[in-house]
């Protein structure tokens, strides 16, 4: 979910401000990780507002009410609570390493090109593409694109990580990943 303060507040009759700090308790406490915007000053049109994930989907799961197996699998909200449990999954691999702050990112443009992850390390980067197909398409990293022509920058193998059962290169720089492997 992309973070509007505005539309929060408007939503729930508080002020901005009060959603503010919530959210920054939130974070704080570790209830919800913001995910912001790769940004770059040949990327444009990106948009510069961050993503809020969960940190435990099974709260996710409690507070939006989708209780049973079956609602999350088949759900008309499955992909994002699978792309939160991914996400929130990556980020507690971090952590765990004493990595507080890694250099996770998103990328979504004004014309609706995303990419559901970036991961920096350094000058490189890794795009990764969350579905939660069983068969992944080179036509899901069709966004990667958008990163290799940036200045200093070294586009790595990119990433679809979902429920396909083994580690399957899709072509020379594209793997498609269990989520085992996170």
């Amino acid at each position: 979910m992309i973070k509007n303060y505005n539309s929060i507040a408007k939503d729930i009759g508080v002020s901005i401000d009060t959603v503010k700090r919530w959210t920054s308790i939130l974070e704080t406490s570790g209830v919800i990780y913001l995910l912001y915007p790769y940004s770059n000053n040949h990327l444009k049109r990106a948009i510069k507002t961050p993503k809020v994930y969960f940190a435990d989907t099974g709260l996710l799961a409690y507070l939006t009410r989708w209780l049973t197996r079956d609602t999350l699998k088949n759900g008309a909200s499955a992909g994002k609570v699978f792309e939160t449990f991914i996400i929130s999954e990556i980020i507690k691999s971090f952590l765990n390493v004493g990595i507080s702050r890694p250099g996770l990112y998103f990328y979504r443009d004004r014309d609706q090109k995303e990419i559901d992850l970036i991961i920096e390390d350094g000058r490189d980067i890794y795009p990764v593409e969350i579905k939660m197909t069983a068969k992944p398409d080179i036509k899901m990293a069709k966004s990667f694109n958008l990163l290799k022509d940036i200045p200093g920058v070294n586009l790595k193998e990119g990433v679809i990580i979902c429920q396909y059962d083994k580690v399957h290169w899709l072509k020379e720089n594209l793997v498609a990943l269990p989520i085992e492997y996170i």
